[in-house]
């Protein structure tokens, strides 16, 4: 909303709620890091301090919630979207976790990220897809890993690491929506050289 500088009357006006409530939160928003002075402007006799957000986008971490975070060891349904949400968010909070200690270590955090777009045209075709990947990544962690756990149940030798692999259909429209973006990166670097 405050992509632009605009000042709490401004916001208010455009959110339809009044000055007083939005300028409190204004203020908050602003203690938080998530807006920044932008300058000030004299209206009629009074001087408005404007702000502007921080950043074009925010993600704001589940474990905000508390005890409601999603827990991807309670959702039964392993193929659901919300076992997969749930298993994202453990991702993010893993990454986000072991990165800040890297960086307080002064090291770099190794990762592997693997990003590929296809399509089944058959549920048959998906399934036996789903069954070799299984297959071929078991396969892979036996020959290339140490036990996660000791026969003892004490954790096994070397670091531990943990990956998760996903696959979802996409939402109608992203397609076209990354596509669009492409060709607009493509044109900008036509432009640029």
């Amino acid at each position: 909303m405050a992509r632009e500088p605009a000042s709490a009357t401004e916001l208010a006006r455009r959110l339809g709620l009044p000055r007083q409530r939005v300028n409190y939160h204004v203020r908050e928003l602003a203690r938080a890091g998530l807006l920044r002075a932008a300058g000030r402007r004299r209206r009629r006799n009074l001087i408005e301090q404007r702000y502007v957000a921080t950043a074009r986008s925010y993600v704001l971490a589940p474990a905000l919630l508390g005890p409601l975070v999603p827990d991807w060891r309670s959702i039964a349904d392993t193929a659901s979207a919300d076992y997969l949400l749930a298993l994202a968010e453990q991702v993010r909070s893993d990454v986000t976790r072991a990165s800040q200690e890297a960086a307080g270590e002064e090291k770099r955090l190794s990762t592997l990220s693997l990003k590929s777009q296809f399509r089944f045209q058959t549920p048959e075709e998906r399934a036996r897809f789903a069954e070799e990947i299984r297959r071929a990544v078991v396969d892979v962690i036996a020959r290339h890993t140490s036990p996660n756990l000791r026969e003892n149940g004490r954790p096994g030798r070397g670091r531990p690491y943990r990956l998760v692999l996903t696959c979802y259909p996409l939402a109608s429209g992203i397609e076209a929506e990354e596509n669009a973006v492409s060709q607009a990166e493509e044109n900008e670097k036509g432009r640029t050289s």
